[in-house]
């Protein structure tokens, strides 16, 4: 099995099993494509991996037969945008249907919101918590009551503690100045007194290390009153107010995540309609010709001219 977001993904709208599902395929094909098609979903589909699975042939050749099924319309190999923000990172899914599908199928398929979600990994789902067994002890004989304990004098209840106050992220920001650098070291009221001048940097949009960084560059060697010097600092260096932007109106819808889907022969990404039999233009003109593209004439030229230019060089003066 593949890590979360990456492996086998099955396409909707298949056909049940049967033994004519890849009859017009070539052997090599025709067997990689059963073994395929009983993989779980979430499988791995790397060729090394497939190759390590079916030793009959190696991974070139499983590589091979894979693009082959790729240009029949069994196979996609896609990437899909997962997170928000600068935590976004890309999944990979290869998308497998028994039933193979053509160009405008997997066009409009990969196009649909159902396929996003699809291609997004999967979290496994947290282990069960197994209840702990108890021994029970040996029922033993009841020894001879003792005589009641006096009771003891009534207690007033205490009031639970009150948990302290929250503090802000900009006091919180002031306060770890003397844990990182010993010469800012600030007391607790130096802080509720700079707390207001620091907030006054977040609110202009800048993050707790942004400012802590611009308050503990160039620092001089002695620091007599960190907190006059942190007062100034915050007061001189106060970043600039950037305009609001527009709110978004809450009606708008959000923007679907479209896929891109990959290169079957070499990887290349791309949109959907770009990629046609899941390979880029220059893969699926060789798998076309049968081999590689035929050289352009400027080509050919030069390499003629450079070859006997050689020869020009190798001839004895």
């Amino acid at each position: 099995m593949a890590k979360p977001g990456y492996g086998k993904r099955s396409a909707p709208g298949q056909q049940p099993p049967t033994r004519e599902d890849f009859a017009l395929l070539p052997t090599r094909e025709r067997y990689i494509a059963g073994f395929v098609d009983h993989l779980p979903d979430g499988a791995s589909m790397s060729v090394k991996q497939l190759a390590k699975q079916l030793p009959l042939y190696g991974q070139q050749a499983i590589s091979t037969a894979l693009k082959a099924l790729s240009v029949a319309g069994h196979l996609r190999r896609v990437r899909c945008p997962v997170g928000a923000g600068d935590e976004t990172r890309w999944v990979f899914r290869t998308f497998w249907p028994r039933t193979a599908r053509d160009n405008e199928w997997w066009n409009t398929y990969l196009a649909t919101e159902t396929a996003s979600r699809t291609a997004a990994p999967v979290e496994p789902p947290a282990p069960a918590a197994v209840p702990q067994q108890r021994t029970v002890p040996e029922p033993t004989p009841d020894p001879a009551p003792a005589p009641a304990p006096a009771p003891a004098p009534a207690t007033t209840p205490t009031a639970p503690p009150t948990p302290p106050a929250a503090f802000s992220p900009a006091y919180l920001a002031l306060a770890r100045l003397g844990r990182d650098d010993i010469r800012l070291g600030l007391s607790a009221d130096d802080c509720t007194t700079l707390e207001p001048l620091a907030t006054q940097w977040l609110d202009r949009g800048v993050t707790t290390d942004y400012l802590t960084s611009t308050l503990t560059a160039g620092l001089p060697a002695q620091i007599d009153s960190p907190a006059g010097l942190l007062r100034r600092r915050l007061i001189d260096k106060l970043p600039p107010q950037l305009p609001t932007t527009a709110s978004t109106p809450a009606d708008t819808p959000t923007p679907t995540r479209r896929l891109l889907v990959e290169c079957t022969d070499c990887g290349r990404p791309g949109p959907p309609e770009a990629l046609p039999d899941g390979l880029c233009r220059p893969c699926h003109t060789a798998h076309s010709t049968g081999g590689r593209p035929s050289p352009d004439v400027t080509q050919i030229a030069a390499v003629k001219a450079h070859m006997a230019n050689l020869r020009d060089l190798l001839k004895p003066v």
